[in-house]
């Protein structure tokens, strides 16, 4: 079924759009944000190191993202409705693969599940942007504010599953939650294409003499819009773009795998530590849906926003080492949290303003395919600056000891 006017309606049937979203982003995105709470159980399961455990969301993420640029083809090619659609199959038939438990399927099952989401994830903030204009910001903000909705409640609800059911009992489960993800892409109902309505216009304003010119403008307009774009990458626009969500997936998503270790090293209770991700969740949350509120304002553009965004996260990143206690490391969790969520709710909104909507789809296929490269590349290499951070403050106290006599120990 297609909209009879090819204009956002910005509205009405939109937010159903937007709450079909909402539900796929957590299906999707806060249920691999949480997996973690399987990898002992898979580890004593298979009987495998840590290192080779943690490969089981390196797949995952890193199939997610090469199937962004195919999820966005296909969403040109055919609807966004039927991909999302696709995706819930498809990450419904990893769990259920992962169900089995079978080693020498292992890596096939979290393929499946990592194309599930891309597929699911990747036409569902589309079709948002397709959906609203002027409040595009807004939309697109409570879209993603699923992702945190749904990963405060699915931490403790995935513990009681794996105590209940066991590991493979507890992903035939979510498996099963993960089938609701078609119900949301029924619901999201396509737009018609402007430039079908066009091509059509053009054929119905056509003399009858020039029969054979109407066709073929009727028969090229589709064609030029249901391919997708990839030729993206020379414009220079989203050259730029394409290097900021490098740079951003290098940095800002790498804080929250080191919060825990951080504040051990700091001496704060286990008991504590925990409720600092929650913070994260909550500021992040927040952050989502009063940026997205305010753009909706129109007050400030959103390119302008967005850079002003990326200034107070860096700005509390670079203050966080100065936390030493329980308190103060709450507080710059729940100011990092705040302004990652601000930075999430207009990027893909900023993303659209640089390329237009006709080319949407293809640039968010390409984006989440380029961006991927930061986030490969940056905890690794957080590691290896943690790592030479820690050796030389061991020397330099060493150095302090010899000259104070006194005897430092690092934990």
């Amino acid at each position: 079924m297609q909209a009879k006017d090819s204009s956002p309606p910005d509205g009405g049937y939109g937010w159903v759009v937007v709450v079909s979203a909402f539900v796929v982003m957590g299906l999707t995105a806060a249920v691999l944000k949480t997996f973690g709470l399987f990898f002992v159980e898979i580890q004593q399961h298979f009987d495998e190191l840590a290192s080779t455990t943690s490969w089981i969301t390196s797949v995952t993420i890193a199939i997610f993202h090469l199937g962004a640029p195919v999820a966005s083809s296909l969403c040109v090619q055919y609807t966004h409705r039927a991909v999302v659609i696709t995706g819930g199959l498809l990450a419904f038939s990893g769990m259920a693969l992962g169900f089995f438990g079978l080693s020498d399927w292992c890596y096939l099952y979290w393929c499946f599940s990592g194309l599930g989401i891309s597929f699911s994830w990747t036409p569902a903030i589309s079709i948002v942007s397709h959906y609203f204009s002027k409040k595009r910001a807004l939309a697109n903000a409570i879209a993603s504010a699923g992702e945190c909705a749904f990963a405060f409640t699915f931490g403790p609800f995935f513990q009681w599953l794996i105590s209940q059911y066991g590991w493979k009992g507890a992903l035939l489960i979510i498996g099963g939650i993960q089938l609701n993800i078609c119900v949301c892409g029924v619901l999201m109902r396509p737009l018609a294409s402007s430039c079908l309505l066009e091509a059509s216009h053009s054929a119905t304003e056509t003399p009858a003499g020039n029969g054979a010119s109407g066709m073929d403008k009727e028969d090229k307009s589709p064609i030029t819009h249901k391919t997708f774009n990839w030729m993206l990458v020379r414009r220079q626009e989203f050259v730029l773009y394409a290097i900021f969500g490098i740079l951003a997936a290098m940095s800002f998503f790498v804080p929250p795998l080191f919060l825990v270790p951080l504040s051990y090293s700091l001496g704060i209770d286990e008991s504590w530590t925990a409720s600092l991700l929650s913070i994260l969740a909550m500021g992040d949350f927040a952050g989502r849906l009063l940026c997205g509120w305010y753009a909706n304002l129109h007050v400030t553009k959103t390119v302008h926003l967005l850079t002003m965004t990326i200034t107070l996260i860096s700005t509390s990143l670079m203050l966080l080492p100065l936390a030493n206690n329980y308190l103060s490391l709450a507080i710059f969790t729940g100011f990092y949290g705040f302004f990652f969520g601000t930075t999430v709710a207009v990027h893909i909104t900023v993303l659209a303003d640089v390329v237009g909507m006709p080319d949407f789809d293809s640039a968010l296929g390409l984006f989440m395919l380029i961006r991927s490269t930061g986030g490969f590349v940056g905890p690794p290499l957080a590691g290896k600056l943690r790592w030479y951070s820690a050796k030389y403050h061991l020397q330099e106290e060493r150095g302090m000891a010899t000259q104070t006599g006194k005897i430092w120990v690092q934990t």
